[in-house]
């Protein structure tokens, strides 16, 4: 499976950010569970800070879930395990 067949889901993170500390092992849980059917990319802002300002992203944590190369789906904020596999899933099931 590739980007083409499972959803992507990015992470964009900081070390030094509270919220992101707290969302880092729901995301781990998540790889570890669905790795086979969702792709986890983490980006960390302090070292990415380009691209994070490509995809504007203002406040961290913030997720994007990508389906087939297009942004699908974006959240800020800690979020749910079940929250984020059940919305990586929609945004693959909507597009196709």
């Amino acid at each position: 499976m590739d980007e083409k067949t499972r959803p992507v889901l990015v992470d964009f993170y900081a070390d030094w950010c509270a919220p992101c500390q707290v969302l880092g092992p729901i995301v781990e849980q998540i790889d570890a569970k669905e790795g086979k059917n969702i792709k986890i990319v983490k980006v960390n802002v302090d070292k990415a800070n380009e691209l994070a300002q490509e995809y504007g992203v203002m406040s961290i944590p913030t997720i994007y879930i990508f389906w087939q190369g297009k942004a699908a789906r974006q959240y800020v904020g800690v979020q749910s395990y079940d929250t984020l596999v059940k919305e990586s899933k929609a945004a693959a099931a909507v597009q196709k």
